[in-house]
Protein backbone atom coordinates (compact mmCIF):
# COMPACT_ATOMS: atom_id res chain seq x y z
CA UNK A 1 0.00 0.00 0.00
CA UNK A 2 3.13 2.12 -0.76
CA UNK A 3 1.77 6.12 -1.67
CA UNK A 4 -1.21 5.38 -0.31
CA UNK A 5 -2.75 7.86 2.44
CA UNK A 6 -3.06 6.25 5.77
CA UNK A 7 -6.82 6.95 5.69
CA UNK A 8 -7.38 4.45 2.25
CA UNK A 9 -5.04 1.80 3.65
CA UNK A 10 -7.00 1.65 6.71
CA UNK A 11 -10.23 1.60 4.65
CA UNK A 12 -8.37 -1.07 2.05
CA UNK A 13 -7.49 -2.82 5.30
CA UNK A 14 -10.98 -3.07 6.30
CA UNK A 15 -12.36 -4.28 3.09
CA UNK A 16 -9.93 -7.09 3.16
CA UNK A 17 -10.46 -8.10 6.92
CA UNK A 18 -14.48 -8.42 6.13
CA UNK A 19 -13.64 -10.64 3.24
CA UNK A 20 -11.27 -12.58 4.98
CA UNK A 21 -13.84 -12.99 7.58
CA UNK A 22 -12.33 -11.40 10.38
CA UNK A 23 -13.92 -8.47 12.24
CA UNK A 24 -13.16 -4.84 11.88
CA UNK A 25 -13.88 -1.70 14.45
CA UNK A 26 -16.15 1.64 12.99
CA UNK A 27 -16.69 4.62 14.89
CA UNK A 28 -19.94 6.46 13.85
CA UNK A 29 -19.39 9.92 15.19
CA UNK A 30 -18.83 12.02 17.81
CA UNK A 31 -22.26 13.79 17.76
CA UNK A 32 -24.21 11.03 16.75
CA UNK A 33 -24.24 7.51 19.38
CA UNK A 34 -20.76 8.25 19.50
CA UNK A 35 -19.88 4.63 19.74
CA UNK A 36 -17.94 2.42 18.25
CA UNK A 37 -18.92 -1.24 17.14
CA UNK A 38 -17.19 -4.56 16.56
CA UNK A 39 -18.28 -5.69 12.82
CA UNK A 40 -18.40 -9.07 10.92
CA UNK A 41 -19.97 -10.32 7.59
CA UNK A 42 -22.55 -12.27 9.08
CA UNK A 43 -21.38 -15.56 7.23
CA UNK A 44 -18.16 -15.51 9.40
CA UNK A 45 -19.72 -15.38 12.37
CA UNK A 46 -18.63 -18.11 14.36
CA UNK A 47 -19.17 -19.78 17.80
CA UNK A 48 -15.92 -18.36 18.71
CA UNK A 49 -17.28 -14.92 17.10
CA UNK A 50 -19.97 -14.86 18.44
CA UNK A 51 -18.01 -15.53 22.25
CA UNK A 52 -15.98 -12.57 21.64
CA UNK A 53 -18.46 -9.93 20.54
CA UNK A 54 -20.12 -11.21 23.93
CA UNK A 55 -16.80 -10.45 25.55
CA UNK A 56 -14.74 -7.92 23.73
CA UNK A 57 -17.40 -5.90 23.15
CA UNK A 58 -20.47 -6.36 25.33
CA UNK A 59 -23.28 -4.74 23.53
CA UNK A 60 -26.29 -6.01 21.58
CA UNK A 61 -25.31 -8.63 18.69
CA UNK A 62 -27.35 -7.84 15.78
CA UNK A 63 -27.61 -8.59 12.35
CA UNK A 64 -28.03 -5.45 9.77
CA UNK A 65 -29.76 -6.93 6.29
CA UNK A 66 -29.88 -5.02 3.38
CA UNK A 67 -33.08 -2.84 2.45
CA UNK A 68 -34.14 -5.56 -0.47
CA UNK A 69 -33.24 -8.18 1.57
CA UNK A 70 -35.20 -7.45 4.41
CA UNK A 71 -38.33 -6.71 2.48
CA UNK A 72 -38.44 -9.80 0.31
CA UNK A 73 -38.33 -12.15 3.68
CA UNK A 74 -41.25 -9.33 4.70
CA UNK A 75 -39.80 -7.73 7.44
CA UNK A 76 -41.18 -4.94 9.17
CA UNK A 77 -39.04 -1.74 10.78
CA UNK A 78 -40.55 -3.05 14.16
CA UNK A 79 -41.49 0.63 15.34
CA UNK A 80 -44.11 0.15 12.64
CA UNK A 81 -45.16 -3.32 13.40
CA UNK A 82 -46.22 -3.09 17.07
CA UNK A 83 -49.33 -1.20 17.83
CA UNK A 84 -47.90 -0.42 21.20
CA UNK A 85 -48.31 3.10 22.97
CA UNK A 86 -44.48 2.89 24.03
CA UNK A 87 -43.63 3.04 20.15
CA UNK A 88 -44.82 6.87 19.84
CA UNK A 89 -43.78 9.94 21.15
CA UNK A 90 -39.79 8.65 21.77
CA UNK A 91 -36.82 11.18 20.79
CA UNK A 92 -33.93 9.24 19.82
CA UNK A 93 -31.34 11.64 19.95
CA UNK A 94 -29.56 10.54 17.16
CA UNK A 95 -31.50 9.69 14.45
CA UNK A 96 -35.00 10.05 12.96
CA UNK A 97 -35.52 6.25 13.71
CA UNK A 98 -34.15 3.26 15.05
CA UNK A 99 -33.68 0.30 12.15
CA UNK A 100 -34.52 -2.34 14.86
CA UNK A 101 -36.49 -4.48 13.09
CA UNK A 102 -37.70 -9.10 14.71
CA UNK A 103 -36.13 -10.76 16.93
CA UNK A 104 -35.51 -14.33 15.65
CA UNK A 105 -34.42 -17.52 15.98
CA UNK A 106 -33.10 -20.23 13.09
CA UNK A 107 -35.59 -22.93 13.78
CA UNK A 108 -32.55 -25.67 13.91
CA UNK A 109 -31.64 -23.90 17.80
CA UNK A 110 -32.65 -24.63 21.19
CA UNK A 111 -33.39 -22.11 23.54
CA UNK A 112 -31.32 -19.98 20.53
CA UNK A 113 -28.64 -17.72 23.41
CA UNK A 114 -25.88 -20.12 23.56
CA UNK A 115 -22.66 -19.31 21.24
CA UNK A 116 -23.50 -22.14 18.80
CA UNK A 117 -27.49 -21.17 18.52
CA UNK A 118 -26.69 -17.59 17.61
CA UNK A 119 -23.87 -18.42 15.23
CA UNK A 120 -26.45 -20.59 13.56
CA UNK A 121 -28.78 -18.19 13.17
CA UNK A 122 -26.80 -15.40 12.19
CA UNK A 123 -24.96 -17.77 9.73
CA UNK A 124 -28.46 -18.92 7.94
CA UNK A 125 -29.61 -15.03 7.61
CA UNK A 126 -26.25 -14.94 5.98
CA UNK A 127 -27.06 -17.50 3.87
CA UNK A 128 -30.34 -16.26 3.18
CA UNK A 129 -29.51 -12.76 2.69
CA UNK A 130 -27.60 -14.73 -0.56
CA UNK A 131 -30.71 -15.77 -2.09
CA UNK A 132 -33.70 -14.14 -0.92
CA UNK A 133 -35.69 -15.51 -3.50
CA UNK A 134 -34.80 -18.96 -2.46
CA UNK A 135 -35.59 -18.58 1.45
CA UNK A 136 -39.14 -19.21 2.65
CA UNK A 137 -38.54 -17.14 5.74
CA UNK A 138 -40.79 -18.23 8.29
CA UNK A 139 -40.05 -21.61 7.57
CA UNK A 140 -36.17 -21.34 8.42
CA UNK A 141 -36.67 -18.91 10.62
CA UNK A 142 -38.94 -18.29 14.00
CA UNK A 143 -40.19 -14.98 16.30
CA UNK A 144 -39.43 -13.96 18.43
CA UNK A 145 -36.05 -14.77 18.91
CA UNK A 146 -32.36 -14.06 20.21
CA UNK A 147 -30.48 -12.17 17.59
CA UNK A 148 -32.07 -9.04 16.73
CA UNK A 149 -32.47 -8.13 12.87
CA UNK A 150 -31.60 -4.67 11.97
CA UNK A 151 -33.13 -3.19 8.51
CA UNK A 152 -30.98 -0.71 6.38
CA UNK A 153 -31.93 2.21 4.88
CA UNK A 154 -32.87 1.81 1.28
CA UNK A 155 -30.33 4.11 -0.18
CA UNK A 156 -27.70 3.04 2.54
CA UNK A 157 -25.21 6.15 3.35
CA UNK A 158 -27.20 8.82 1.54
CA UNK A 159 -30.16 8.35 3.72
CA UNK A 160 -28.70 7.53 7.16
CA UNK A 161 -25.32 7.00 8.77
CA UNK A 162 -25.74 4.45 11.64
CA UNK A 163 -23.77 1.76 12.45
CA UNK A 164 -26.31 -0.15 9.94
CA UNK A 165 -25.84 1.66 6.94
CA UNK A 166 -21.61 1.94 7.48
CA UNK A 167 -21.41 -1.88 7.82
CA UNK A 168 -23.53 -3.02 4.82
CA UNK A 169 -21.89 0.06 2.68
CA UNK A 170 -18.24 -1.59 3.36
CA UNK A 171 -19.78 -5.30 2.79
CA UNK A 172 -20.82 -3.84 -0.28
CA UNK A 173 -17.62 -2.50 -1.31
CA UNK A 174 -16.00 -5.62 -0.13
CA UNK A 175 -18.44 -7.41 -2.64
CA UNK A 176 -20.07 -9.03 0.04
CA UNK A 177 -23.97 -10.35 0.53
CA UNK A 178 -25.89 -7.55 2.08
CA UNK A 179 -25.72 -9.14 6.06
CA UNK A 180 -23.46 -7.97 8.48
CA UNK A 181 -23.44 -8.45 12.43
CA UNK A 182 -22.83 -5.45 14.50
CA UNK A 183 -22.11 -4.75 18.24
CA UNK A 184 -21.23 -1.94 20.83
CA UNK A 185 -18.01 -1.80 22.30
CA UNK A 186 -18.68 -1.32 25.88
CA UNK A 187 -16.50 0.21 28.60
CA UNK A 188 -16.41 -2.44 31.70
CA UNK A 189 -14.47 0.36 34.00
CA UNK A 190 -17.33 3.53 33.11
CA UNK A 191 -20.36 1.16 32.06
CA UNK A 192 -20.52 3.41 28.91
CA UNK A 193 -19.68 3.14 25.56
CA UNK A 194 -16.03 2.42 25.16
CA UNK A 195 -14.33 5.92 23.98
CA UNK A 196 -12.71 5.99 20.24
CA UNK A 197 -8.37 6.09 21.89
CA UNK A 198 -9.45 2.51 23.88
CA UNK A 199 -11.11 1.06 21.04
CA UNK A 200 -8.26 2.35 18.86
CA UNK A 201 -5.82 0.85 21.45
CA UNK A 202 -7.76 -2.27 20.97
CA UNK A 203 -7.84 -2.27 17.63
CA UNK A 204 -3.73 -2.33 17.76
CA UNK A 205 -3.60 -4.72 19.78
CA UNK A 206 -5.56 -7.42 18.11
CA UNK A 207 -4.76 -5.90 14.31
CA UNK A 208 -8.03 -5.20 13.95
CA UNK A 209 -8.84 -2.21 11.24
CA UNK A 210 -10.23 0.60 13.30
CA UNK A 211 -12.32 3.04 11.03
CA UNK A 212 -14.39 6.32 11.93
CA UNK A 213 -17.39 6.85 10.09
CA UNK A 214 -16.58 10.55 8.05
CA UNK A 215 -14.01 7.76 6.87
CA UNK A 216 -16.02 5.70 4.84
CA UNK A 217 -18.59 8.84 3.90
CA UNK A 218 -15.37 9.99 2.24
CA UNK A 219 -14.81 6.89 0.23
CA UNK A 220 -18.61 5.55 -0.21
CA UNK A 221 -20.92 8.53 0.71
Amino acid sequence: MHGRSSGTASFEHALESLAAGEPILVHDAADREGETDLIYHASAVTPDAVSRLRNDAGGLVCVALGHDVAEAFDLPFLAEAVDHPAVGDHDLGYDERSSFSLTVNHRDTYTGITDNDRSLTIQELAAAACAPEETTFAEEFRVPGHVHVLKGAPELLAQREGHTELGLALAAAADLPPAVVVCEMLDDETGEALPPAAARTYAGRHDVPYLEGRAVLEQLG
